[in-house]
């Protein structure tokens, strides 16, 4: 998994891009939220729309990727959920857990 990071808005916007499996991946992204949050940076959408595949490890990365955020006081929300992330999503019951949109500018804007 590769990810870019941009701010629209005074929204960060995390871009992973292909497979969300874990390992190295999952360490990379936890140490850019940190950073993130050292810059009072705290709200993130993570825009899946490049995301060919996730197993439960790569959910288990948003997981925690959403508790890190929620315990510094910050909101993180998906957008551009694929239909296999969405049945992911409903298969573990995780749908009601992650506030879901259908583009990125529905999700930035649902910041106000």
């Amino acid at each position: 998994m590769e990810f870019t990071i941009s701010e629209k808005k005074g929204v960060v916007v995390i871009s992973p891009q292909g497979k969300i499996m874990g390992g190295p991946d999952a360490t990379e992204l936890h140490d850019k939220l940190r950073n993130l949050i050292s810059q009072n940076k705290k709200r993130i959408v993570i825009d899946l729309s490049k995301v060919d595949w996730m197993n439960s490890t790569g959910l288990g990365i948003l997981i925690s990727a959403l508790t890190t955020i929620r315990n510094n006081q910050g909101e993180l929300k998906l957008a551009n959920v694929t239909e296999k992330i969405e049945k992911l999503l409903e298969i573990t019951r995780l749908l009601t857990v992650f506030e879901r949109f259908d583009s990125l500018e529905k999700a930035i804007e649902s910041f106000k």
